[in-house]
């Protein structure tokens, strides 16, 4: 009661940002009449003045009144576009790193140029990112006229373009580009072997568009860059047929669709393994044995193709090969692939060539991606509903910017059917009475199952419709812009981030561009006059028939999805009204509502046909959304914890890459290594404090042999009286040095120092490729260890942090044996294969359908077991949080107390 009172006195959060940014607006408007006066010239000299002005010690804070003022002058000239208020303050929330909510229709791309121009005159570069390639090059080439007027140069990245395209748009003041492109850029200069070679420039400031899409939707999956392995592909084939017929008896397996997991009974253990042992693929064991780990992952992941995955849903199969569906935009992910099997299973599932599957090379989530940024900023139609996460992820305030014209649509109640049969009768009908008063209707379905189905109906009842889903992407853009034409009926597969507006009567520009190009230059006027007249009067039609009419054909599991489809009406005060359609066989209804409502709106005497309409069950549905909404934020709050550790350890890896590319010799770098190996290797021969009898003489001297290629006499070394074990190191490290000094003698100084870099570089490359291996397995596998009442997150950073020291343990002494070994004329290419960049496949798997909840085992997360192997040191042995643990550090290894010193200098000091 006292906060909706305080509320009342002093207004909500929102309303006192809003009112605090309105106090700028007048400091604005006061600029315009004398800007207005000056000359192009004049006005474009202000670029440089600013510029100027920021050299001398001003903040971009104090420029902002004059910037925006001279922006909207600028897009007043050359778009015939001028900002409103309210889009000023949109502009204000974004250049103060939050989000922007704008409704469909209020012009977040013109409110974008304001803080873009603003920012851009640091001279640091401004990445604008988009969730299409067409939106991209749109945003680039519309906005870019405003930017060029002014003397700010645009660049827009978008697939297929090579890397000096890509190095001179990451140069411009601002580039244009969509989050996939932006990441994997990221990826790949990280993969590089120069620093000339890399395209991106230091993070400073970006602007995310469709912010919810890109940063909720999509931040529970990673960007992918991986490489074939050599695993062969027919055991896909072989197990798909045991699955197949498996799948049949739901005895067999227990499928969650409300976690999309899947894991096979005991019944159905006993049953595969038969079928596996009489097919002649399980020749061993159990198939929970350790050496049948491949065989229950193959068959985990066939599993899941068969019983989680829908043609035509989650994927197309298309000119022979399986395409993923975006969930959340309804478009063909070309060139995408889900990772760690499962697209090879859908493949043999649809009987189609299925490639060899792929090994991780480099991955990255959008969450620590975007984090890069000192300073991000996004805007959306649809974020209030995330608000916590963005704030509590992201650190991202959202700021609710009012529209500039009151919303007018009319928003009808839910009408609940008993069926879905009985539902789509309800919207065909509907679909009739508006067609009739020429009204048109946006359909949004969410699947082209169910698009198509729907299509099937509307034809039986000869009602002309446009279908607009990912089988038919291309005539995207024509399909929405005619969709606002007296009476026209589109059906549409998921309306996020579609990036054009569906304007009353028809699109201008639209029909403008694709009737125009084709006439005689002196036919083009009197056309273009009859176009504007005819469209002038459809949209007097549809003004008069109620707008554009949405009509959504069931629920998501997000709010937000619901308002980004009923904000397609109603833009710039239209007028527009919306509805939506559910019946009890709806996944959401049926998935999470509840199991007694069906006979209860029977006992209510609901007839065949009959509809219940309530506000009530509005506030039901929308509770239940918000449970799904939280459990989907929880279960991307827990992905990221164990992310974090990963991208702990990524950017260590990447900052120390740049070092050594920076660096003009890393000779010293090795030199330290090399010590460093011999160190190590001494201690483990010859324990602290040990008696010479003790000593492990002759193993020590095959080490050094296998290592350093060099056969010394350790053995008559370690019997000579007197000697102790620095004197031993010290001797076999001036004999290692030596030969490495005649070694860099023989190749000369410049080829040496080359060597090394490019050793050291294409090492670290293989040892972390090997390491994200480790950590993927080890990431499946650890939620076992909750069943021993351990912690799973806490068991996972222990882990991750003995491996990542048997990484650097691994990195020195493999560099140094490769230098040791190597000879002229020899391949130095030691540290494992570098791949040819044609064979490199970017992924970013569909979000509602990746792997699982970190929550939850799997049967072939058995591969844990191995992890020990890839480090002569135990993984579980050190746990940064409990000290008692830490005496089994490798004394060179980085201390866990996080000082940054080595162990043995640190907490393994000994006297």
């Amino acid at each position: 009661m006292f906060s909706s009172i305080a509320r009342a006195i002093i207004g909500t959060t929102n309303d006192r940002a809003l009112k605090a940014y309105s106090r700028r607006i007048a400091s604005i408007n006061a600029l315009e009449a004398g800007l207005a006066a000056l000359e192009d010239a004049a006005l474009q000299a202000k670029t440089a003045e600013f510029g100027a002005r920021l050299a001398d010690g001003a903040k971009l804070d104090d420029l902002l009144p004059e910037a925006f003022a001279v922006c909207r002058e600028a897009s007043k000239r050359v778009l015939g576009m001028r900002h409103f208020d309210v889009q000023l303050i949109g502009g204000m929330v974004l250049h103060d790193g939050k989000i922007a909510e704008m409704k469909t229709g209020e012009g977040k791309t013109l409110v974008a140029t304001l803080p873009v121009y603003l920012n851009a005159l640091s001279g640091k570069g401004v990445h604008v990112v988009t969730v299409n390639d067409y939106l991209a090059k749109r945003d680039a080439e519309w906005m870019g006229r405003v930017y060029n007027f002014l003397g700010l140069s645009v660049g827009v990245i978008v697939p297929g373009i090579e890397d000096d395209e890509r190095r001179a748009a990451y140069a411009c003041d601002i580039t244009y580009g969509t989050n996939n492109e932006f990441g994997f850029d990221y990826l790949r200069d990280n993969m590089k072997y120069a620093l000339a070679d890399m395209v991106q420039r230091d993070f400073s400031y970006a602007i995310v568009d469709e912010v919810d899409s890109i940063l909720i939707d999509e931040a529970r999956t990673p960007l992918i860059i991986s490489g074939p392995s050599d695993e062969p592909t027919e055991l896909y084939a072989q197990v798909d047929g045991i699955v197949k017929e498996l799948a049949k008896d739901e005895a067999h397996y227990e499928k969650d669709e409300k976690f999309k997991t899947v894991n096979l009974t005991e019944e159905g253990s006993e049953r595969v393994e038969q079928m596996l042992a009489e097919a002649g693929l399980l020749t061993e064991g159990n198939l929970y044995d350790v050496f049948n780990v491949s065989l229950i992952h193959h068959v985990q992941q066939s599993l899941r193709a068969h019983t989680l995955f829908t043609r035509d849903v989650d994927y197309i199969v298309k000119n022979g090969q399986v395409i993923i569906i975006d969930e959340f935009t309804g478009r063909m992910m070309e060139g995408r692939r889900y990772s760690d099997g499962l697209h090879q299973a859908l493949e043999a599932k649809e009987h189609v060539v299925v490639e060899r599957e792929n090994q991780t090379l480099a991955s990255i989530t959008f969450q620590n991606y975007f984090r890069l940024y000192p300073k991000l900023a996004g805007m959306t139609g649809t974020a209030m509903t995330e608000a916590d996460e963005f704030e509590e992820i992201y650190k991202l305030l959202v700021v609710e910017i009012p529209t500039n014209v009151p919303v007018v649509r009319k928003d009808q109640d839910d009408e609940v059917y008993r069926s879905g049969d009985e539902k789509y009768q309800a919207v065909a009908k509907l679909i009739e009475e508006c067609r009739a008063r020429n009204q048109p209707v946006l359909v949004g379905t969410t699947s082209i199952e169910k698009s198509e189905l729907l299509s099937a109906l509307l034809k039986r009842m000869k009602i002309p419709h446009s279908v607009l889903n990912a089988r038919f992407h291309e005539q995207e853009a024509a399909i929405v812009a005619d969709a606002g034409a007296p009476g026209a009926v589109t059906i549409a597969t998921n309306m996020a981030g579609r990036g054009t507006d569906i304007k009353l009567g028809g699109n201008l520009e639209m029909r403008l561009k694709t009737e125009l190009e084709s006439l005689d230059p002196s036919a083009r006027p009197a056309r273009e006059a009859a176009i504007r007249a005819e469209l002038d009067a459809a949209h007097e039609v549809v003004k008069a028939a109620g707008g554009l009419y949405v009509i959504g054909t069931e629920r998501h599991e997000s709010r937000r999805v619901d308002n980004q489809l009923r904000g397609r009406s109603g833009r710039q005060g239209d007028p527009g009204a919306s509805s939506f359609f559910l019946s009890l066989d709806d996944d959401l209804m049926r998935i999470f509502g509840s199991d007694r409502m069906g006979p209860m709106l029977q006992k209510l005497g609901l007839k065949d046909g009959e509809a219940i309409i309530h506000p009530w069950i509005n506030k039901a549905l929308e509770k239940a959304q918000k449970k799904v909404e939280a459990r989907n934020f929880d279960t991307r709050k827990n992905l990221l914890k164990y992310d974090d550790v990963m991208n702990n350890q990524r950017k260590e890896v990447y900052a120390q890459r740049r070092e050594f590319m920076r660096a003009d010799s890393v000779a010293d770098v090795i030199g330290e290594m090399r010590a460093d190996t011999i160190a190590v290797i001494v201690e483990r021969r010859i324990p602290v404090k040990a008696y010479a009898e003790q000593w492990e003489s002759a193993e020590l001297a095959e080490d050094v042999k296998r290592i350093f290629g060099l056969d010394l006499p350790v053995v008559d070394w370690a019997g000579e009286e007197g000697i102790d074990e620095s004197h031993l190191r010290e001797r076999i490290a001036d004999a290692v040095d030596a030969h490495m000094a005649a070694k860099a003698a023989n190749f000369g100084p410049d080829f040496m120092r080359f060597l090394e870099k490019s050793i050291l570089l294409q090492t670290l490359d293989h040892l972390w490729k090997e390491h994200l291996l480790a950590l993927d397995h080890l990431r499946q596998g650890i939620s076992l260890r909750a069943y021993g009442q351990r912690d799973p997150l806490n068991e996972y950073k222990a882990e991750a942090f003995a491996l990542f020291t048997g990484l650097l343990d691994d990195l020195k002494e493999q560099v140094s044996s490769a230098l040791a070994y190597v000879e002229l004329g020899t391949d130095p290419d030691h540290g494992g294969p570098v791949f040819d960049p044609s064979l490199l496949i970017e992924s970013h798997p569909n979000a509602g359908n990746y792997g699982g909840d970190l929550a939850l085992a799997e049967p072939q997360t058995m591969t844990e077991l191995n992890l020990t192997s890839i480090s002569p040191y135990r993984a579980d042995a050190v746990d940064p949080g409990r000290p008692e643990t830490w005496a089994a550090t490798p004394r060179n290894a980085p201390c866990p107390c996080g000082s940054g010193k080595k162990y043995k200098h640190c907490h393994g000091k000994i006297g």
